[in-house]
């Protein structure tokens, strides 16, 4: 299986156990005379079998991440935090301009210089995000 199918199992086993999770809340209280909508029984043991799933996925998903080499002397998981930071960082710049944008008036526009900053590193992102999908793409997951 390739890193990019675990990805993506990953993800639907997030959302399911969100989805039992809610069933289980649900389901926790009737009113007398009342039936559940499902079994309360089944319930716990559906949600132990998905959350063993998931575990077992993101074991070996970070594994692979760790145990994969992105590019010399880093590994894929270096290039993930990598790119978080940067996500993190447009974000907050992102955030600054909107702020910022609002007051224009009141500054000259030689003292309003994030629009580049932010551009810049929304490419950086999605240079160093398409270079990690490629790779998710091409690596089998570790056992």
């Amino acid at each position: 299986m390739k890193l990019a199918e675990a990805l993506n199992l990953r993800a639907d086993a997030q959302r399911k156990l969100s989805e039992l999770n809610q069933c289980l809340r649900k389901n926790a209280q009737v009113q007398n005379g009342e039936k559940p909508a499902e079994d309360p029984k089944e319930l716990p043991a559906e949600y132990e079998a998905v959350l063993d799933e998931y575990s077992s996925l993101v074991k070996r998903i970070n594994k692979t991440n760790s145990g994969v080499e992105f590019e010399a002397g880093k590994c894929l998981a270096e290039a993930i935090v990598e790119r978080d930071r940067i996500s993190s960082k447009k974000n907050a710049y992102s955030n600054l301009k909107s702020a910022a944008t609002l007051q224009q008036d009141r500054y000259s526009r030689n003292e309003i210089k994030f629009v580049s900053t932010v551009d810049m590193l929304a490419k950086e992102y999605r240079k160093l995000d398409s270079r990690i999908q490629q790779l998710n793409w091409k690596i089998c997951l570790l056992d």
